[in-house]
């Protein structure tokens, strides 16, 4: 079984995807992440999409370990803020946990913040990714989104990131509130990975 390397430290994504790939038919590959290859150097996001972010890190590890893989960037962009807090969205807090990873609620409690007072209508959100993958020294980009609405309090316990306020269009639970199986039919990140598969599959 060929070995593809994502470009991440992120444990909650590594796991998410794992799920994704072992449940979808044409998943013949064997994911590992920057943990497997020893890789602790933290890729600083300096560009200004989630296409450039993501090419970035697809990069790095290519250029570094020589291997196929891939990276993403994932944000949520709010309309009623213009689209914020999008490529900043680990960061939008500005604080960090002991560990250095993104303080999660957090983030949520200055959403909520800044989202205070307004109706339902006025709470529109879309969770976006991009995925871009390094093949045979050549990128390749894949996208996924998801439509939905911002509640006014967080509700469940699964999932990550902003997931216990995130409703999609048409569902009544939070991404927290859903099992793994129920999100990753609806997540803008399976939707992404799922034409990264697709692609793969036409190519190996």
């Amino acid at each position: 079984m060929p070995t593809l390397y994502f470009a991440t430290h992120n444990s909650n994504k590594v796991r998410e995807l794992q799920q994704i790939f072992a449940s979808h038919h044409l998943a013949h590959f064997q994911l590992k992440s920057l943990a497997d290859l020893n890789d602790l150097q933290e890729i600083e996001e300096t560009g200004t999409t989630f296409q450039a972010n993501a090419l970035l890190k697809a990069e790095h590890l290519y250029q570094r370990h020589q291997v196929e893989g891939f990276a993403d960037d994932s944000g949520l962009e709010v309309e009623a803020l213009g689209g914020a807090p999008g490529i900043y969205s680990a960061r939008y807090s500005g604080k960090y946990l002991p560990n250095g990873k993104a303080d999660d609620k957090a983030n949520i409690a200055k959403l909520l913040e800044a989202l205070a007072g307004l109706p339902p209508e006025k709470r529109k959100a879309r969770f976006v990714t991009v995925i871009a993958l390094i093949w045979q020294g050549k990128a390749y980009f894949f996208e996924g989104t998801v439509e939905g609405h911002l509640i006014e309090e967080p509700k469940g316990e699964n999932g990550f990131g902003y997931d216990p306020i995130f409703i999609p269009f048409g569902e009544t639970k939070t991404f927290a509130q859903m099992d793994k199986d129920k999100k990753n039919s609806l997540s803008h990140r399976a939707k992404a990975v799922q034409k990264l598969l697709a692609f793969l599959q036409t190519v190996s």
